[in-house]
This record gives C-alpha cells, structure tokens and sequence, in this order.
C-alpha cells in the first residue's frame, strides 16, 4: 500500500512536470502525442513482461517518467484552443469591425463603467468559428444583464487585452490566456441582438438556480451586504461583495472563507454524513449513502460554479466518502495525490491558478504540522481543547499558506489567528443553517423571524472582521517574497517536520543548509537593488516621476500623499525593486540622470530660451506646441509623452515623431518609460 502511495505521488509530480513544461516551452504536439504513445505503449509491454520485478528495474522507472511527463504535456496542450485551425486567432479579421454569434459562459466582476463576461464564440463574419473572448458590455440600469447561455449577435472591433503598462504590476491578459481568452469586445447594450435565452449547459441551468435564488432570498428580506456574503459562503459567487468588507477579509486573514473550498466542503459532508446516517441501517446502505453523499456534493460544486478550490474539495471528499465506505484504509497525502492527479490531467492549467495552490498548500499544512503543534499541550478541558484544535489547525494552514501568499499578495495578517478561532466554530453554523434557509426559500417557506436572525449573523461576522482589520500595526504589508524565496521556505518546512518525525541528523543538517540559503538569497535580493533607475511612470490623468537610488525611491508627482502611499504602480515597484525609503517631492521642470537631462513641458508650454540640447523631453498635462518645431530647435533623442495627455494629442505626437524619425514613447501604449 505505501509502494502504491508512493507510485501515485510520483505519477503526479511527473504529470506536474509536464504541464510546467508544456506552459513554458512552444513545443509540438503531434511529435510529443507520438512519442508519448510510443513509451506508453513501451511502459505497457514491459511491466507485462516483468511483472512483479518492474519497480526493481531502474529502465523501467526512466521509461516510466518520460511517459508521465509526456502525458502531462499531450493534456495541456490538448487544452489549447489556439491549435484548432478555426480558432478565431487563427482567421482572418477586420480592424474596424467584425460580426459575432457569441454564447455567454462566464459571467465576471463588473468595473465602475462595464459589466464583464466570458463568451464562447460559435460564429464570426458569418463563418464558422471557436474560442473565447472577453466581452466589455456598457452598464446602463434600464437594460436587463445578460445571462449564462444566452446567444446574441453583435459586431465591433477585436482588441487586445491590455499588458502590464508598470513595473511588477498583475498581469490581467496572462491570467485571461490561462482560461483561453486572447481578445476582447467593447460593447454598448444597443448594439446587442439577443438570439436566443434557452439554457442548455449545466452552467447556464445553476445559473438559472441561483438567480432564482437570490430572487426567492430578496423577496424574503435579505439585501446589501448580508445577500452578498450568503452568494459567496453558499453559492460561490463574490462579484456583488463591497470592495471594503472583502478588504476587511482579506486584512484580518479570513480571506479564505468567503472562497468556497475544503474547510466548507467538509463541513457540508460532515453534515451530509449526520442526515443520511439511518440509510446505513437498509440492506444496501453503504452503497446508497456514498452515491448520494458524492451526488449532493457535485451538484453543490457545478452550483457554486465549479472554481478550481471547489472542484479540488468535491474530488477529493468524494474519494475520502467512496473510501470510507468501502471499508478500505484512506491516506490523505494518497488521496490528496490522486485528486489532484485527475483534476490536472482534465484540467491541467488549474495548476496555475492561486486558488488551487493554496488550497492543496492549506490541506497540506494541516496534515503534516497540526499533529505536531497539537502535541505541545494537552489540554485538560474539552472546551479549551476545541479551542487548542482549531488555533493548531489555523497555524498549520498559515505554515502551508504563508510563503506563496507572500509570493502573491505580499502581506500577513499577524491577528490571522484571533479571526479564524472566532470564525470557523460558527462558520459550521453559518453553512448548515443558510443550506436550510435556501431550501426554505425555494419552497417559499422563508418566516420573517429566521430571516432576522440569519442577517443578525451576517451582519456580526462582517462588523467582527471589520473590527480585527482595523488594527492596521498588526497587518505587515508590502513585504518582499521572491519565487526562489517561496520554494526554499517549502524546503524549510518540509525539513524540520521530517526532523520532528525522523530526528536524524540528515534532516537536521538540510534544515540548517536551508535556512543559511534562505538568508543568503535574502542577502543577494537586496544586493541586486544596489542600482539606479529614472522612471515615468503610467497613470491615468497625472504625471509620477520616479528616480531610485539603491534603497530610496524619490516620487516626483502631482497626487496628493494619501494617493501615492495607496498607489498600486508605486506599491508594486516599492516591493519589487525592496524599497525601504519612499520619498514624496513635487514636479520638476528640468531632470538629471546620471550623464541623461530630462526637460518636461506641461500645459504651459515654455521651452524658448534653452540653451542646453535634452536627451530626452518629456510631455506632460496636454502642452499646446508645435513638435515639429520643438524637434527641430532642441533635437531632443527621445519625446516621452506620459498618461496625463489627451489621447487626441498623442495621436498626433505620434505622427509627427514617426514623420520626423524619431523615437516616442507614450506610456499608455508601451508602459513606463525607464533609464537605467
């Protein structure tokens, strides 16, 4: 059984390395399809041929590798909708404008000015046609919001989905290519022909159920910010969450339960199991109980829209509830093994999604650190010992989560531990109460009383997080966490539980080699930010001139200070480039750099009477001037036009730049401009 434990660990890491490879390297499929066809067909052959000896053989074992990662490079790049020679990619297309037969499938977090959705496209320019766009549909109250399935006609201009125009800043288009989608639309709700409303998708029928939902939910007395959280805790939807109550989640280290993942599915199995307990007591019990536990769980995870976290919880309690009945021993690192062995061969880009790593990463603390904090005390009450279990489990979901939340988010929440003691006892409560209350609204059954009391609740929870978020001094942002960083603390903690379990030197002397890297590369990050670099930097509508000297970052800029310490462009470069001092300064007219003078010219448009020749010069504000005759009086090697500009100006620069064979740089096309 531990060899068989053991085989499926490896069978996946292989599969992993395999996705890794086919998401990094452009690498054929039909040679790797064949060559991994071959292999497994030579893996086959052998272990039939061997038998009982094929885990002696080490041939065998090379064979065996080769075939896994082959299998996780053919599953991913089965995956690439770009391959499909009627992928839309892949045809011709008007600049100006194309037609659409589109299909809703996803619908996204609206912005201040557009509600947003994943379509599927069945048709283009009349013509048969694949893959999926992103569609930016102008919010207008007096139109009715589209739903999951519905076809329309529509035609406008394909877009590309807008790069990174700042340093370290997320890279929204990488994250759509992740879901397949390269391009978007830009509608407006007139210029939509709704074809067809018919649901005919799994999706687009729990779509229709939570809508129905929410409808039943608001006729009964919930709205605002009660509605919002049952749609997340329950349903798996956080589009309508208020920007600051999910800021106060994610600052008090509660981010987690407004995503439904393994702490929720297992809360709703262990209540699953209570209710459908007496089934066991008929003849074919342990066969019915488990079809109907999987059944039910499955059906609340294509509901809650079936996110990566939740599809990892369903997949794996399912095995955990099919196992248990069976009578047959469960090893959870087995079962966490195999369902994320089946989630990534059929979905193999979910590797990449924060979400799954987290979640894996989570459960993974939980059952290699808790067993080891938990034995510290013993408590000798059962209340304090409740207590004890769930500040252990709450620590070693942190030990897993930390370094790669660092990674992303580059903050910790240091009351983490106050939040989740109070939150996870009742969020059981909040879970099996709300499932009540959303039966009860369906058969339009729902008494005032228990609406009260449900939104009571809710509304505590929100105040209570709220509460915790506000100590800011124990919520330690902007940190500095690179990959290699990530990985070597993985090492880290992996060697010193293994030192708990084995207390072999071997062990002891690896978590020590660790730790020495660990500071070592700590070393090394702040080593590399020992360099200069001037940089303007994109912002809609103002001007920020940056200029960094080893550890000091000096902003020239027209915010006012609230604005720039909030600054998502300076907060991203701050941690990026390990700024320790963040220096505030007004505009200035003329920039030294190095052995480069920089003359910025704003709306006033004064440049006469210069006598030195810039390298650069930079626009700012919407000067009115002649370029032609700026270029030709101070032959400057550059213009740089940053995003403070009317867009009918740099139109204009831009033409006369390219008559003249010069250089521009506009910051809201090719992002910050940067000397180094």
């Amino acid at each position: 059984m531990k060899l068989l434990n053991f085989t499926f660990i490896k069978l996946t890491f292989c599969l992993v390395i395999g996705i890794i490879l086919a998401h990094y390297l452009k690498l054929n499929l039909y040679i790797v399809l064949y060559s991994t066809l071959v292999l497994v067909s030579v893996v086959g052959i052998y272990s039939f041929l061997l038998k009982s000896k094929i885990y002696r053989s080490p041939l065998f074992g090379i064979l065996a590798f080769f075939s896994m990662v082959g299998v996780g490079i053919v599953s991913y790049q089965l995956q690439d909708e770009t391959l499909h020679p009627q992928h839309y990619t892949n045809l011709e297309t008007s600049k100006n404008y194309n037609s659409y037969i589109l299909k809703i499938e996803e619908r996204l977090k609206p912005d201040a000015y557009n509600d947003k959705y994943i379509v599927a496209i069945t048709s283009m320019n009349n013509a048969k046609a694949t893959g999926h766009l992103l569609i930016n549909v102008k919010r207008d109250s007096l139109k009715e919001k589209l739903n999951l399935d519905d076809v329309f006609y529509t035609s406008a201009a394909l877009t590309e989905i807008q790069k990174p125009l700042n340093p370290y800043q997320f890279d929204y288009s990488q994250y759509l290519e992740l879901q397949q989608v390269y391009q978007q639309l830009y509608l407006k709700p007139n210029h939509i022909l709704q074809l067809s409303n018919a649901k005919t998708t799994l999706s687009g029928y729990a779509d229709a159920l939570r809508t129905r939902i929410n409808l039943k939910l608001i006729e009964a007395g919930f709205k605002g910010d009660e509605l919002s959280i049952i749609n997340a805790l329950l349903l798996g939807q956080r589009q309508t969450i208020d920007k600051t109550i999910y800021n106060n989640y994610v600052n008090s280290g509660t981010i987690h339960i407004l995503a439904i993942s393994g702490l929720h599915i297992g809360i709703i199995l262990w209540i699953l199991n209570f209710i459908f307990r007496p089934l066991l007591y008929l003849k074919y019990g342990h066969f019915l109980r488990p079809l109907i536990l999987v059944t039910i769980l499955w059906s609340f995870a294509i509901i809650a829209g079936l996110s990566p976290s939740v599809t990892r919880a369903v997949t794996m309690f399912s095995i955990i509830s099919i196992a248990m009945h069976l009578k047959r021993p469960t090893n959870i690192y087995n079962t966490l093994t195999l369902s994320a062995f089946v989630i990534l061969l059929f979905k193999p880009t979910f590797l990449f999604s924060v979400g799954f790593q987290m979640s894996y990463l989570a459960v993974l603390g939980i059952v290699s650190v808790q067993p080891i904090i938990y034995r510290i005390w013993k408590p000798k009450y059962i209340i304090l010992d409740k207590l004890w279990q769930i500040f252990t489990v709450t620590l070693a979901a942190q030990a897993g989560v930390v370094p790669i939340s660092l990674f992303y988010f580059h903050q910790f929440p240091g009351l983490f531990f106050i939040s989740n003691i109070v939150v996870i006892p009742f969020l059981g409560v909040i879970l099996g109460f709300g499932l009540v209350i959303i039966a009860l609204a369906l058969i339009g059954f729902l008494p005032r009383p228990i609406v009260s009391v449900y939104s009571y609740i809710i509304k505590n929870l929100n105040n209570f997080i709220a509460w915790v978020a506000q100590f800011e001094d124990f919520l330690f942002r902007d940190i500095p966490f690179t990959l290699t960083q990530v990985l070597i603390t993985y090492i880290i903690i992996i060697a010193i539980v293994q030192v708990y379990k084995t207390q072999s030197f071997t062990w002891i002397a690896a978590s020590l080699v660790a730790i020495l890297t660990l500071q070592g590369v700590y070393f090394y990050n702040k080593y590399q930010t020992q360099n200069d670099e001037f940089i303007v930097f994109n912002k809609n509508r103002f001007s920020m001139i940056g200029i960094k000297k080893n550890e000091v970052l000096t902003v020239f800029h027209n915010l006012d200070s609230i604005h720039l310490e909030s600054n998502h462009a300076i907060k991203n470069y701050k941690v990026g480039k390990f700024i320790d001092v963040l220096v505030s300064d007004s505009l200035q007219s003329i920039y030294q750099y190095k052995d480069k003078t920089i003359l910025t010219i704003d709306s006033l448009a004064v440049y006469k009477g210069i006598t030195f020749k810039p390298n650069y010069i930079l626009l700012r504000n919407s000067p009115r001037l002649n370029l032609n005759r700026l270029i030709d009086s101070l032959k400057p090697q550059q213009i740089i036009a940053d995003a403070s500009n009317y867009k009918s100006y740099l139109k204009r620069w831009k033409a006369t730049c390219e008559h003249k064979k010069i250089p521009f740089h506009q910051t809201r096309e090719k992002g910050a401009f940067i000397i180094k």
